[in-house]
């Protein structure tokens, strides 16, 4: 099966925060401790990946939930910044191959899109620094109002026209497949991603490697 149009999740899909989520987390909980006066507990890195994949202020709502909601947007708030000048400064992991793989499906005529509960300063950050940014079309974030969630992505995807059938969503977590079957696409699931296991038993297509979905393009 070949496909026109690829959806890709961001973290565990083409990149992995998994090494820099913990220090970053800390660090942005230390500045929020030392301006507000708390005394906030960082979460273990196993804790806060298991929430990764979710939509932002659902993660910090598992993650703190006796903190007040705008205590926990001002810490969201910090985390991203944080995040976005370690991932320009170079740190954070790509998956092997990940700019190669793009521009080989570019050429056969393929089309990048984003389907990210991440927001939109973190995915353009990862986006640009391996140089495929410009490679996305339709770029469609959540926002909070109209697009809440990756099924909102993928729905408003459909929503102007782009073929489901010829419409992959590519990722490695639960909302990944969720977001597949709201628009009845086909799911490639990224073996190698940050899915606990078990969390994923059902895939159009598994992924060992990002360079794999060359071959349906």
């Amino acid at each position: 099966m070949r496909y026109e149009y690829f959806a890709l999740d961001i973290d565990g899909t083409i990149f992995s925060s998994e090494e820099i989520i913990y220090p970053t987390y800390k660090e942005a909980i230390d500045r929020y401790n030392a301006t507000q006066g708390g005394s906030l507990e960082c979460p273990v890195r196993e804790r806060i990946m298991l929430e990764i994949g979710k939509p932002v202020k659902k993660i910090f709502e598992n993650l703190f939930p006796l903190l007040p909601e705008t205590g926990r947007d001002t810490l969201s708030d910090s985390v991203l910044d944080i995040l976005c000048e370690r991932i320009s400064h170079g740190e954070g992991e790509y998956y092997p191959a990940v700019s190669a793989t793009i521009e080989a499906i570019a050429a056969r005529g393929g089309k990048i899109l984003v389907a990210s509960n991440g927001r939109r300063r973190y995915i353009e950050a990862i986006l640009d620094y391996c140089k495929v940014l410009s490679y996305v079309v339709h770029p469609t974030y959540i926002d909070g109002v109209k697009i809440k969630s990756k099924n909102d992505i993928m729905l408003s995807y459909a929503a102007i026209g782009i073929p489901v059938a010829k419409m992959l969503m590519v990722g490695d977590r639960l909302s990944d497949f969720e977001a597949a079957r709201a628009v009845r696409c086909d799911f490639a699931w990224c073996e190698y991603g940050h899915a606990p296991i078990g969390e994923i038993n059902e895939f159009e297509i598994k992924l060992t490697g990002f360079s794999d979905l060359i071959q349906y393009a």
